[in-house]
């Protein structure tokens, strides 16, 4: 599909120069665009790479000599990286599920399918089920029983969205990615080895040997409007009450939301994030790659943790964290930069223990 420059332009709200009948088909780095790629140079650090690739038109930064660069049209924004926003959604088709019902699929006569829907093959949908208008769903997805799933979803190949889920309008869900498994819930008869750890940080105890009895799940999960959910992502019913997902949120892949956990809207949770049962996350929390939160906390409104941090302890509204266990981000850092010292620190302290030693030897 072509768009021409002039489209581009309206699409991103950005000004654009030259020749705005141009057309491109697509998008690409400057040092690999053809002639009909529109190439992305909104830094000037990409300048060379438009004397090497073959692009007429071209995103570039503000202020910058287009016709210097040897382009027919260029388009100016103020922020390159929303404007990625922008052009990606508008050259993006998404997947090719034909509108209509697939031969294959397996439909329950109780679900109700929305107008305009597109459900590919070997869709499973079950009894009492109701997705909205336009939803597209794709190959070898499955919709459990009592499902509710709002307007313009887009359910990508082999999801599986458990009984009695609730979902609002313009979710998204990744390959793989599952909604309202069973939640990790087990209990012993009598008090465990890991129930005496967590009271007393250490000790098992007398604890006897006995098996694990599962805890049902008998709530389900609850989704707000605009949430997507990454590949191969599990989020797990609530044992009583709903696991909830607050509107805007957006769930990276490989992603474990405990049963029970609730996080807030507009959250962003990247990949390998795992959040133990009954955590409560509020909203706008950003959770760098492999952060782990301990269940039965909560952490704050507007809350960042870096990569790997492990937050055992509630964190207050809007603090930046970092480490293991989670502290301040400045003070993780000063705390690294002093764990390097110490080295040089020991042979100090050895220097002046021999120097101690060589005096009361010579007295």
């Amino acid at each position: 599909m072509a768009f021409s420059i002039s489209e581009i332009c309206t699409a991103l709200g950005a000004e654009g120069v030259g020749d705005l009948s141009l057309t491109v088909t697509g998008a690409s780095e400057p040092a690999h665009a053809s002639s009909d790629q529109l190439a992305l140079a909104m830094d000037p650090k990409y300048q060379d790479g438009l004397a090497t690739g073959a692009a007429q038109a071209a995103i570039l930064w503000p202020g910058a000599d287009w016709q210097a660069l040897g382009l027919k049209a260029a388009i100016f924004v103020p922020r390159p990286r929303y404007a990625m926003s922008g052009l990606t959604t508008l050259m993006d088709h998404g997947p090719d599920i034909a509108t209509g019902i697939h031969a294959s699929a397996v439909i329950d006569d109780t679900a109700q399918i929305g107008a305009n829907a597109a459900i590919g093959p070997f869709v499973v949908i079950g009894a009492n089920v109701s997705i909205g208008e336009n939803a597209r769903i794709a190959a070898h997805a499955t919709i459990a029983k009592d499902a509710k799933i709002g307007a313009n979803a887009m359910i990508l190949q082999g999801v599986h969205i458990g009984a009695r889920v609730h979902i609002g309008d313009r979710f998204i869900a990744q390959p793989g990615a599952v909604v309202g498994s069973d939640g990790f819930s087990f209990v012993t008869p009598e008090k465990s080895g890991a129930e005496n750890v967590r009271q007393t940080l250490g000790d098992q105890g007398e604890a006897v040997a006995q098996s694990w009895t599962r805890i049902h799940s008998l709530g389900a999960v609850k989704i707000g409007d605009n949430v997507e959910i990454g590949a191969n992502s599990s989020i797990d019913r609530g044992t009583i009450r709903d696991t909830e997902i607050g509107s805007g949120t957006k769930l990276d892949n490989l992603v474990h939301v405990g049963h029970n956990v609730t996080i807030g809207e507009d959250c962003l949770i990247c990949g390998q994030v795992g959040m133990a049962g009954s955590g409560r996350i509020g909203n706008r929390v950003v959770l760098a790659g492999q952060c782990g939160v301990n269940d039965n906390i909560f952490v704050g409104d507007d809350v960042i943790a870096g990569g790997a941090t492990k937050i055992f302890t509630n964190a207050p509204k809007g603090r930046v964290l970092l480490g293991y266990p989670a502290v301040k981000m400045e003070s993780h850092v000063d705390s690294y930069k002093a764990l390097r010292r110490l080295p040089k620190l020991f042979k100090q302290v050895a220097e002046l223990q021999k120097a101690i030693l060589n005096q009361k030897t010579n007295d």
